[in-house]
């Protein structure tokens, strides 16, 4: 077997990041030896920061980013990426790169799940929403399918009910307005409110009309004529005295007595 080819660039490029790291880890030696408020620390601090920008964008871009979040998250991976410069000590024994990585990564998850869900639900939901999102594509990939349920609470470590209730979770992501139109293409579309149900106070009388209908047809066909003028016809208690040939006492007393018995039988 013939001995692998030298590759110089190789090298090149190696030695180039060492002393890359080199460098910064320098620079943070030599911002800690300044007072923070002197003008030499602030201009190490925005050197190793613009130096550094970069990188934090690079990190944000690995997140999908919802319609029009995209600047968002650079100004997260930013504001994260400021942090670390604040907090780095280069005695810590890593690199800043590995320092900082977990941090802009942190800060927009917490982003995530702080700042972009239109309706509220718990954090534990709204973590393993955006880990089954990454879970969901990884698997996708190794499966060449579509992964079930079981298997992404493997992947996940979790119950299968949760990795279900983090998939309805999600759909609280975003909200629609109810003043959108059902066909965005079409100008004349009703809004999606006006497709959503609402309470029909009937139904509370559905369940009433069904259990009067029998007791109705039990009455004699006076009582029932009284009762058609005096709620469907609405006319008063004197219109129908007149009309049976009975004083309008007389009618108050059978409209009692009628109303009595069907309540009494209702009950």
């Amino acid at each position: 077997m013939s001995a692998p080819e030298h590759d110089p660039d190789a090298e090149t490029r190696s030695g180039g990041r060492d002393e890359q790291r080199a460098r910064v880890v320098e620079q943070f030696r030599e911002l800690r030896r300044h007072d923070p408020e002197s003008p030499q620390w602030r201009s190490l601090r925005d050197e190793l920061v613009a130096d550094h920008m970069a990188y934090a964008r690079y990190v944000a871009s690995r997140f999908s980013a919802p319609p029009g979040a995209a600047e968002d998250l650079n100004q997260v991976a930013y504001l994260a990426l400021v942090k670390s410069v604040d907090n780095f000590d280069p005695e810590y024994g890593v690199t800043f790169i590995g320092y900082v990585t977990p941090m802009v990564t942190g800060e927009i998850k917490r982003y995530f799940r702080d700042s972009t869900w239109d309706v509220h639900v718990p954090r534990r939901m709204q973590e393993l929403s955006l880990e089954l999102r990454g879970a969901t594509e990884l698997l996708a990939q190794r499966l060449d399918r579509s992964p079930t349920v079981a298997e992404l609470a493997e992947e996940l470590g979790t119950r299968p009910e949760e990795i279900v209730e983090a998939i309805d979770a999600s759909n609280a992501y975003s909200a629609t307005s109810l003043d959108r139109p059902v066909d965005a293409g079409d100008s004349g579309s009703a809004p999606l409110g006006e497709l959503l149900g609402d309470e029909d106070s009937a139904f509370d009388m559905v369940v009433d009309r069904e259990a009067l209908k029998p007791l109705l047809a039990r009455l004699s066909a006076r009582d029932k004529q009284i009762l058609l003028m005096r709620f469907f016809r609405n006319m008063t208690q004197s219109q129908i005295g007149e009309e049976l040939g009975v004083s309008q006492m007389q009618v108050s007393r059978l409209l009692n007595r009628i109303l009595g018995e069907l309540r009494d039988a209702l009950g």
